[in-house]
C-alpha cells in the first residue's frame, strides 16, 4: 500500500471522499461472487470387483485424493529390459505429442500471468509536439508530456475469479502433459513387447517351415519310391505353403510395430532398426490387491478435477458483470508552447478521481454469459465423473485380464502337452503303418497352433500388464516370485515320419522355443506388489 500512496497522491480538498471511497472499496475487496469450489463427488466402489478376495493386506478403502502430480518412477523397468529402458528415455524428449503437450502446459502459464496482471495498475506515457495555425492567423507551437495511471479496483472478485480460473487450467494442462507422457510410454511399451513376440513367432516359424520342408522331401523320397501317393504330396506342399505364407506375413507385423516404435520415439522409421532376439522378460504379476492411492495417481482424473474448478469460478467472473466496475485514475504532465515554459508552475496539468461504471441495460446478455458458464460448469462435473468411471473400467478390465490370462495359459501348457504327445503318438503309428500322413500332418498343425497360441497369451500378458500399470496412474514395487506356470517338460525326440530324426530345436517337428526352459507363456519369475 505504500507505492499506492506514493502514486495516488490526493488533493486536501477531495480527502475525505476519496477516502471514503477507497476504504468501502478494500472492505469490500474482501468478497468474491459467484460459488466458491468444492469438489463433487464422484462414483466409486468400496473395492475392485476383479481384485483377488483376499485384500485385507492393503486395509481400508479410502475416498480419492488427487495425487497426479506426485512424482512417478520407471515404471517400465520392473520388466527388466536395458533396450526398452534406453527407447523410453528418447520418448520424454523427442516425442512430437508430448512436445505439444508442453507447449500448451506453457500457453496455460502465460494464460494465467495474463491473468494476474489485473491485480496492478496500468500506467502510460505519452509526450508529443504540435504546430498549428489559429483562426486568427498566428502560428503557434505546442509541447506537452504526461503520465497517466488507472487501476480497476477489484471490489466484486472478478480478478480474483479469473486468476482462480487460470490457475485450474494451468494445472489441467500440466496434468495433460502427465497424462500424455504416461500414454505414450504405454504404447511404447505394448509395441515393444508386441514386437518381441513377433520376434518370437517369427523364430517358430522358421523352425516349422524347416520341418515342414524335410517332412515334404521324405514324402516325396516315398513317392518316387512307390510306398506313397500324389495326394500325399500335395497335402505336405499345402501344409509348408502355408506355413511359408504367415512366415512372410508375420514380418509385415513385425515391421509395422518396429516402424511405431520410431515415431514414437520422435524418429522417422528409416532411422531406428531393432534386432531380433529371443526375448524372456519377466511378465509382472498382478498384486492380491490394487490400493486406491495408486488410481488416485491417474494424471487424466487431475485434469478433469481442475477443470472443474476453473469452470467454477468463470461462474463468478460472470456474475460480476451484474456488478458497476469501481476505478482509479490519475494523470500529470506538462503543456506549455516552448521548452522553456515547461518549469512554470502555471503549465503543469493534473488529474485524479474514481470512476464508478455499471451497465443498466443490456438485453439479456449478463444473463446468457451466466447461464453458459454455469452449464459448461455442469459439463465438467459430468466429465469428471465419466472419467473417474472409465477410470474403474479400465483398471477392473485389466484386472480380470491379467488374473484370467494367467489361468489361460496353465490351460494352454497342458494343450501344448498334450498335442505333443499326440504328435509323438502319430509318428510312432505312421512308422509302424497304421496311421495316414494325413493324420501326421493333422497332428502338425495342432501341435503348430497350440505352440503359437502359447507365444500369443505370452504377448497379451505383456500388453496387459503395461496397460494396467498406466491404468493405475504409472508405478508398481517389484517383490521377487517363484515362476508360476512354467512351460510343459520337453518330452523325448521322436523320429519325423518314416524313422527320419527331428531337427535340432524341434520336438516331435514342432518346434520348440530355444528358451522354453526358462520363459513361460504364464510369466516369468517375478511379481509385483502395491504399497500406500
Amino acid at each position: 500500500m505504500r507505492s499506492m500512496n506514493a502514486i495516488f497522491r490526493i488533493p486536501p480538498l477531495f480527502f475525505p471522499a476519496t477516502s471514503l471511497t477507497i476504504a468501502c472499496a478494500l472492505l469490500l475487496g474482501g468478497c468474491a461472487v459467484g460459488p466458491d469450489y468444492k469438489r463433487p463427488d464422484a462414483p466409486a466402489s468400496p473395492a475392485f470387483k476383479e481384485a483377488p478376495a483376499d485384500s485385507t493386506q492393503w486395509g481400508e478403502w479410502k475416498p480419492a485424493e488427487p495425487q497426479d502430480t506426485s512424482e512417478r518412477s520407471n515404471w517400465w523397468a520392473i520388466f527388466g529390459d536395458p533396450q526398452l529402458d534406453a527407447l523410453m528415455s528418447q520418448v520424454k524428449v523427442s516425442n512430437q505429442n508430448i512436445k505439444a503437450a508442453e507447449a500448451q502446459y506453457r500457453q496455460a502459464l502465460a494464460a494465467l500471468q495474463s491473468s494476474r496482471a489485473g491485480y496492478f495498475p496500468t500506467v502510460g506515457a505519452s509526450a508529443g509536439l504540435d504546430r498549428a495555425r489559429g483562426s486568427s492567423g498566428q502560428v503557434g507551437n505546442s509541447q506537452s508530456a504526461s503520465l497517466s495511471a488507472s487501476w480497476e479496483l477489484d471490489v466484486w472478485g472478478r480478478v480474483r475469479r479469473q486468476v482462480e480460473s487460470s490457475e485450474a487450467s494451468a494445472q489441467a494442462s500440466q496434468a495433460d502433459l502427465a497424462s500424455t507422457l504416461l500414454s505414450t510410454q504405454a504404447t511404447l511399451a505394448q509395441s515393444y513387447f508386441l514386437l518381441r513376440i513377433a520376434d518370437q513367432q517369427k523364430a517358430l516359424l522358421d523352425r516349422t517351415v524347416a520341418d515342414y520342408e524335410r517332412s515334404l522331401q521324405l514324402v516325396r523320397n516315398q513317392y518316387a519310391a512307390g510306398t506313397a501317393q500324389r495326394s500325399d504330396v500335395l497335402q505336405s506342399e499345402t501344409q509348408l505353403k502355408s506355413a511359408q505364407a504367415l512366415q512372410i506375413d508375420i514380418q509385415i507385423t513385425r515391421a509395422q510395430y518396429e516402424h511405431a516404435i520410431a515415431i514414437l520415439t520422435g524418429k522417422p522409421p528409416s532411422d531406428l532398426s531393432i534386432a531380433p532376439q529371443d526375448y524372456a522378460a519377466a511378465v509382472p504379476r498382478v498384486p492380491s490387491a490394487v490400493p486406491s492411492a495408486l488410481l488416485e495417481r491417474r494424471p487424466d482424473i487431475g485434469a478433469a478435477e481442475r477443470r472443474m474448478a476453473a469452470a467454477n469460478a468463470q461462474i463468478g467472473v460472470a456474475q460480476a458483470a451484474y456488478y458497476p466496475t469501481l476505478s482509479l485514475s490519475a494523470s500529470g504532465g506538462l503543456s506549455a508552447a516552448t521548452l522553456a515554459r515547461w518549469l512554470s508552475l502555471p503549465d503543469r496539468v493534473w488529474s485524479i478521481g474514481p470512476a464508478l461504471a455499471g451497465t443498466l441495460f443490456d438485453g439479456g446478455l449478463r444473463s446468457a454469459a451466466k447461464a453458459q458458464a454455469v452449464a459448461a460448469y455442469d459439463q465438467t462435473v459430468a466429465n469428471y465423473r465419466q472419467t473417474v468411471l472409465s477410470a474403474f473400467q479400465e483398471v477392473e478390465d485389466n484386472l480380470a485380464g491379467a488374473r484370467l490370462l494367467e489361468q489361460e495359459a496353465v490351460v494352454q501348457n497342458d494343450a501344448l502337452r498334450s498335442a505333443r504327445d499326440a504328435l509323438a503318438l502319430v509318428n510312432n503309428r505312421y512308422r509302424a503303418g497304421t496311421a495316414s500322413l494325413l493324420d501326421v500332418l493333422t497332428a502338425q498343425t495342432t501341435a503348430y497352433t497350440a505352440e503359437r497360441t502359447a507365444l500369443a497369451i505370452v504377448g497379451r500378458q505383456y500388453t496387459t500388464s503395461a496397460v494396467l500399470i498406466k491404468a493405475l496412474g504409472g508405478g508398481w514395487h517389484v517383490v521377487p516370485q517363484s515362476a508360476s506356470n512354467p512351460l510343459p517338460a520337453t518330452p523325448p525326440a521322436a523320429p519325423a515320419p518314416g524313422g527320419m530324426p527331428p531337427p535340432a530345436g524341434t520336438q516331435g517337428n514342432v518346434p520348440v522355443p530355444a528358451d522354453a526352459a526358462r520363459q513361460s507363456p504364464a510369466g516369468a519369475p517375478a511379481g509385483v506388489s502395491a504399497k500406500r
